[in-house]
């Protein structure tokens, strides 16, 4: 899994920041360069399982973004609960998106949104962790560390750690989200953060003969005391350090320079959020299993026309820019893009002219990975309230992800205490898309 972060620096409503979710990260900030996680990588690595050769993009719209404003607008309710920035009629008949979303409307036969998304935690931490990892956590709104794995963790232990073929990562990250590490299932699958010193390492002009003597020179920190990191959490950053200099004398690291892209292909894409989704499916096309990147700011409990107009027209430059790329090569069966954050927003606009938390119905966005798409999913009620028809959760959308990514849906792992522990739990994938 690969997650991707954006520079936005913005706080949700609780007061933390994307900041607060990449400080694990910043242990690496130390220059400490230890090989420990590479060995317990590569001794990790042959526990991968075979599967099917398809990606995740995971796009996370950080802070609860409105799903009445995005792929829900219920026009046709009263004014207080309607979309503030109206809506745009798609390709399928009969169906509207938010005002903002006038390029993914005309590729919405190569996307399907689902309207009865649903969960019962509407906090930051405990919505999120839920969302992640397929289970709820109340305890992660007072800020517990995550009790489960997340998805991209999990995929990283069935299929390997790294891609025995290319030595990427199977799991890559753009920012961090709350739930995206390996948890209990150990550092070794922890996500290779895009903005680590890691990456920095891969652009490091080296000449070749020195690697050996850099190398050398990084064992005489080997003596530093571990007891200082009790928590395993330096010495998996340290793994992700010596995996750079494998990247380095490989060709690997030009996947992710995006300079290397056809320039009319980045210019189509564009900056920011364009530029990571770029990142993201070229790291698809070399074989990355699950990529995620955060792309916050959607915490609107005031001014969200404006908040919207200002957020809106950059996801949907970005998200159509990769769903005509994908299919115009061909990546459409092999690529899922998923799009959803922690919760919705609630149906009434409130006194501040926004919306605040609401998980009995969320935000979810579906395109590739061979689903069948070009549909809605699922109805809501007239004022986008809860869903109308059966709902679907959290563990839905984990089963349907594994069923792309050729996942046993019985899938389980021992927990510390030894005790064999599903991945999912009760959840189904989603029918109306496999």
């Amino acid at each position: 899994m690969l997650q991707l972060v954006n520079s936005r620096r913005r706080a949700a409503c609780d007061g933390t920041t994307r900041r607060d979710f990449l400080r694990v990260g910043a242990l690496g900030a130390t220059g400490v360069l230890l090989p420990d996680l590479l060995r317990a990588r590569a001794s990790t690595a042959q526990t991968g399982s075979p599967t099917k050769s398809t990606s995740v993009v995971w796009l996370w719209l950080g802070g609860g973004p409105t799903h009445v404003e995005t792929f829900d607008p219920k026009m046709s309710a009263p004014a207080e609960y309607r979309s503030v920035t109206g809506s745009v009629k798609t390709v399928l008949p009969g169906v509207e998106l938010g005002g903002n979303f006038e390029k993914v409307a005309k590729l919405a036969d190569k996307l399907a949104f689902v309207r009865s998304f649903a969960h019962r935690n509407s906090g930051h931490g405990g919505g999120t962790h839920w969302v992640m990892t397929g289970y709820d956590f109340a305890a992660a709104d007072n800020g517990a560390p995550p009790n489960k794995p997340g998805i991209g963790a999990v995929v990283a232990r069935h299929r390997g750690p790294n891609s025995p073929a290319t030595g990427l990562p199977t799991y890559v990250r753009m920012g961090g989200i709350l739930g995206d590490g390996p948890s209990w299932l150990g550092a070794p699958y922890a996500p290779f953060d895009v903005q680590g010193r890691a990456r920095t390492n891969m652009n490091l002009s080296v000449p070749a003969d020195r690697l050996d003597d850099r190398k050398a020179l990084l064992k005489n920190f080997d003596t530093i005391d571990r007891r200082l990191d009790a928590s395993g959490l330096m010495s998996g950053m340290d793994g992700f350090e010596q995996q750079a200099f494998d990247l380095i004398l490989s060709r690997a690291r030009e996947v992710f320079d995006v300079k290397r892209e056809d320039p009319k292909v980045r210019d189509k894409y564009g900056p920011g959020l364009g530029e990571q989704l770029l990142t993201a499916r070229r790291l698809c096309e070399a074989g990355v299993g699950f990529v995620t990147i955060h792309y916050g700011g959607w915490d609107m409990h005031g001014g969200i026309k404006d908040a919207m107009n200002r957020l809106g027209p950059k996801v949907d430059h970005a998200v159509a820019a990769f769903v005509e790329d994908c299919h115009a090569r061909g990546l459409d069966q092999d690529v899922l893009l998923v799009i959803t954050g922690e919760f919705g927003r609630t149906p009434r606009i409130n006194q501040g002219a926004g919306r605040d938390h609401w998980a009995p119905l969320s935000t979810l966005a579906l395109a590739g990975g061979g689903l069948r798409v070009g549909q809605v999913v699922g109805e809501s009620s007239e004022k986008a309230e809860v869903p109308r028809s059966k709902p679907i959760g959290p563990q839905d959308l984990m089963a349907t992800v594994f069923h792309v990514l050729g996942l046993p849906q019985d899938l389980h792992y021992k927990d510390p205490t030894g005790r064999p522990t599903p991945m999912i739990s009760g959840g189904q994938p989603i029918a109306e898309l496999v």
